[in-house]
């Protein structure tokens, strides 16, 4: 074996870690120490020292891991500033060859270097020679690692992939750019840079959050663009900060220039309702031509708020949905992008959440380009207190994703790395990463002053001088362009940036709907309103009820074995359809089953969701003998159905709500749902909850229809297995509690509309049935938050007929007393109103003290937007009873402080209504069995105490 072929073969093992940047001794003689005599000329002869050699490389493949604590990055040029190190590391080892005289080390000298060697196969250094001096094979390696490009890829533990990856970087001339493509090069830097400083010149004082120090960002995403176009792309979604998105809306969606100096104007006056958000926060959806490709693409940058990361998953969601909708299975024409900032990529673990979700079969998006704005600062937080990782970017190792560092102010490295990364994403469908080391020439914002606590940094970049300048100033002394035409280039941007500036003086009204990031064309009218205010009935026929039952009853596979404890379940199954009765999983069962019949894709996401937390929901069955072998009956209704998509989610709430959100984004036409495992665990993804959902339409005009299912319900089970903390929904629900609304035709619907999200809390399989087929039959979109059960999933009594399904019927926000109660209104003494599963307990407590002449039990399903029509009708049945308002909930939590409010408006102050419950608390619920049950036989008590409220104040 040859010295040169034992050293690459070495080199080449996956276990070795390619590392950026790696000189002479990393990629020739640094790896294991390797100390091999300079006799050991090629060809080696045979004998003791060809065994030598051999047993020393055998020995190291035994014992890789003194390998990995060698990294030969320290010699990198990454950085443009030339003052950090990018790993954070300044230590250089002693055994890195970085001169001549350090060739002794090894017990080579001067000598060796023009001794020719035979290449092995395996290395593309080459090109069509198959020998080279050792000289010539250290400047060829030296070429392709130790210059401007860093390259961390052989921790993937697939040969194919690190071969590729290598052959792209070390065949000879790979970087060689035409005059025109260096042109077009210049030309997007031109764009980049002479729009900031158009906006820097226009508007000095305003924050814009620039991309000066990373200009090279723009003529990089035009790059991937354009390479993914010219492989088949048509379609790419974008997420990312707000450095730099003006900048990208403006030279990469192509956003007119005039809506975006627009806002800046501080008159100017918002055609839409809603607060609106922030320039640098908006979307944009854009079809245009690419001028590169001559084909048609189709770009989409998601809105995105503050929260830097929090955009990842949404962005995943959506590029799900629309290569769904295609039939897109391999992802080869839809894509996404992210971008990112370092300290946010290193710290923001829903970026962690979102990798994991990039190889789940349900999940996946066969790849995504991860593009890094390393300006090697976080706000004023310098990077060795930021991470513990070396490089921001290690988070993609998790997945194998293959990391590109690059030197920012080289565009043409720059640009290689972005087709190299086009082309990794279309030829493996994996996720890969270009970190661009850049700075950031200005402060976090343009307000503020960065040299209080980076001053050497600064210093420095006061000095630095622009890419652009840069690359022209070689361009022009290499006769690419002249002068001129450079000075023709900018002054032609110019000149187009000062007509849109001049267009925009004449724009007083901002349409936020002119951004949004994702159209639904047709659903809505031409003005962006909905079509009715109308909303059909949601009932169903009878034989489709039956039908849907029979099926989730039955196994439409032959020879396939269930478990026995399931064949039950499908029996009692079978048996309430033939009862005409359901209980809530065949009422869901029944509801998803009747919008894939219309062709509504049904989507149920969540951790368990197959099977379901309770063990209640079985959607898909598991052969007991086969293994693998699976069986979703639901996708087995009709010949002709939409398809149904249930996924067990990774333990992730943060990442997979915000994945599911985006799925509902890119079409009305679907039933997208997220089950938290229990209501309690949703404030892991409070990000999006807070951000997206419940202000999302109000800040970008973007309607959504996600439901989210929360098992809610006080049991004993302990404070993270009981509440869905309602009141935090409730809160944020924007409906006013002291407006008594007017009652028109349309008032159910219109107050939907009106609202940012609608909050239920069902008591009926019925009408949990009813509310899931609503959210598709109302002529808009809302976010659906449900209050789902968990003892009421086998209650006895939480059962629905049929006759309460069936076509002509309809979600009942609110259900009255329907008891004797209601026949003698008049001697009604109390009435007590409640919502979900405490009913239950209050009916068999008021069956026990006989009071069902006495006291009247009224629901609300719907708690908002409130139902102040239907409970203006129950307050005036009962004119002579106390009012109260039951619930399970503690009373700081729960709905008191969101419907004591609103009934003090209906009955304008002049009739209290008292509160019945637990008593306030700072956990949402107690643990103790024994505690739980005295507290609730306490407030029964008082519920239907009818003396306890006498005397008492309002």
């Amino acid at each position: 074996m040859s010295l040169l072929r034992l050293l690459v073969a070495t080199l080449k093992h996956p276990g070795i870690q390619f590392l950026k940047n790696q000189d002479v001794a990393r990629k020739v003689f640094l790896q294991n120490r390797l100390c091999v005599s300079s006799r050991a000329t090629e060809p080696f002869p045979s004998g003791s020292n060809s065994n030598y050699v051999e047993e020393m490389y055998y020995a190291w493949l035994e014992n890789p891991k003194s390998v990995h604590k060698i990294r030969g990055h320290h010699v990198a040029q990454l950085d443009p500033l030339g003052i950090l190190d990018a790993d954070l590391d300044s230590f250089v080892p002693s055994d890195l060859i970085t001169t001549i005289d350090k060739l002794g080390f090894y017990g080579l000298h001067e000598s060796d270097l023009d001794k020719v060697f035979r290449l092995p196969t395996t290395t593309f250094i080459g090109g069509n020679e198959a020998t080279l001096s050792l000289r010539e094979i250290i400047k060829r390696l030296e070429s392709t690692y130790c210059q401007h490009i860093g390259l961390e890829f052989m921790f993937i533990n697939d040969v194919e992939q690190c071969q590729w990856i290598r052959q792209k970087f070390e065949t000879p001339g790979v970087m060689k750019f035409t005059n025109e493509e260096k042109r077009t090069l210049l030309a997007r830097l031109v764009r980049s840079m002479r729009f900031e400083d158009f906006l820097a010149r226009k508007w000095s004082s305003e924050k814009r959050f620039g991309l000066e120090g990373c200009e090279v960002m723009i003529p990089a995403l035009k790059t991937i663009i354009d390479k993914s176009s010219e492989m088949g792309i048509e379609y790419v979604i974008m997420g990312m900060p707000h450095r730099g998105r003006l900048n990208v809306l403006a030279n990469v969606i192509r956003k007119e220039l005039e809506q975006i100096f627009c806002q800046f104007d501080p008159k100017l006056e918002a055609a839409d309702e809603g607060s609106g958000d922030v320039k640098y926060h908006l979307g944009m959806y854009h079809e245009r031509i690419n001028r590169a490709t001559n084909k048609k693409i189709t770009l989409s940058l998601v809105a995105n708020p503050s929260h830097l990361e929090a955009v990842d998953p949404v962005v995943q969601g959506k590029t799900k949905a629309e290569q769904f909708y295609r039939g897109d299975t391999e992802g080869k024409k839809v894509m996404s992008i992210l971008l990112h900032g370092d300290a946010a990529f290193a710290g923001q673990g829903v970026v962690y959440e979102t990798f994991h979700l990039s190889d789940l079969p349900s999940y996946t998006t066969n790849g995504t380009i991860h593009v890094v704005v390393n300006n090697q600062i976080g706000f004023t937080t310098d990077p060795r207190m930021a991470r513990s990782s070396p490089y921001p970017t290690d988070v993609a190792r998790v997945v194998n994703a293959p990391i590109f560092h690059v030197n920012a102010d080289d565009p043409e490295a720059v640009m290689y790395v972005c087709n190299v990364a086009a082309e990794w994403r279309n030829t493996f469908n994996k996720d890969v990463v270009v970190d661009l080391v850049c700075y950031r020439r200005r402060g976090h914002n343009e307000m503020d002053e960065p040299m209080f606590t980076q001053p050497l940094m600064y210093k420095q970049i006061h000095k630095q001088v622009p890419v652009l300048k840069k690359y022209a100033d070689k361009l022009i002394a290499d006769g690419t362009v002249t002068l001129q035409e450079f000075e023709e280039e900018i002054a032609k941007y110019d000149r187009i940036c000062e007509e849109a500036y001049t267009r925009s003086k004449d724009k007083k009204i901002l349409h936020i709907k002119h951004w949004l990031d994702s159209p639904w064309p047709g659903f809505f009218n031409l003005d962006g309103e909905p079509k009715s205010m109308t909303c059909t009935p949601t009932g169903i026929a009878e034989d489709m009820l039956t039908h849907i039952g029979s099926i989730a009853s039955s196994v439409p596979l032959e020879d396939f074995k269930i478990h026995t404890g399931l064949s039950r379940i499908l029996k009692a199954r079978m048996e309430m359809t033939k009862n005409r009765v359901v209980d809530w999983a065949l009422a869901e069962y029944m509801a998803f089953g009747s919008l894939l019949k219309e062709g509504i894709h049904v989507r149920l996401s969540g951790q368990d969701v197959e099977r379901g937390t309770f063990s209640h929901r079985h959607h898909v069955l598991h052969d007991q003998e086969v293994d693998k072998r699976t069986c979703v009956p639901m996708n087995h209704l009709w010949e002709q159905q939409a398809p149904y998509t249930v996924c067990n989610s990774s333990l992730s709430e943060y990442g997979v709500l915000g994945f599911e959100l985006g799925f509902a984004m890119a079409s009305p036409n679907a039933l997208v749902c997220w089950e938290a495992q229990f209501g309690d665990f949703h404030n892991t993804a409070q990000c999006i909850i807070d951000q997206f959902i419940s202000s999302g339409q109000a800040k970008w005009v973007r309607h959504n229809g996600i439901v989210l299912l929360l098992p809610h319900g006080m049991e004993g089970m302990g404070p993270e297995h009981s509440s869905a903390r309602p009141e935090r929904f409730l809160q944020m629900s924007n409906d006013d509690p002291d407006a008594y609304p007017e009652f028109s035709e349309h008032f159910e619907v219109s107050q939907l509309y009106e609202c940012n999200w609608i909050v239920v809390n069902c008591s009926t399989p019925a009408n949990y049935f009813h509310v899931l087929r609503r959210q598709i039959s109302l002529p808009f979109r809302k976010p659906l938050i449900i209050l789902t059960p968990k003892s009421l999933l086998r209650h006895p009594e939480a059962k629905s007929s049929f006759d309460e399904m069936v076509s002509g019927m309809s979600f009942r926000r609110v259900i009255p007393e329907e008891g004797i109660a209601v026949e003698v209104p008049n001697k009604v003494k109390r009435v007590i109103f409640c919502t979900g599963k405490v009913y239950y307990d209050l009916l068999k407590e008021r069956k026990n003290q006989d009071l069902e002449g006495q006291v009247a039990l009224t629901r609300l399903e719907q708690i908002s937007p409130f139902p102040f029509d239907l409970l203006k009708e129950e307050l005036e049945r009962y004119p002579g009873a106390d009012l109260v308002w039951c619930q399970e909930e503690h009373k700081n939590s729960g709905f008191y402080d969101y419907v004591k409010p609103r009934f003090r408006t209906i009955v304008n102050h002049t009739r209290p209504i008292w509160y019945v419950g637990r008593e306030p608390a700072a956990a949402s619920a107690t643990g103790n069995k024994n505690t739980h049950m005295v507290s609730l036989r306490k407030f029964l008590d008082t519920a239907f105490n009818l003396e306890a409220f006498e005397g008492k104040m309002f």
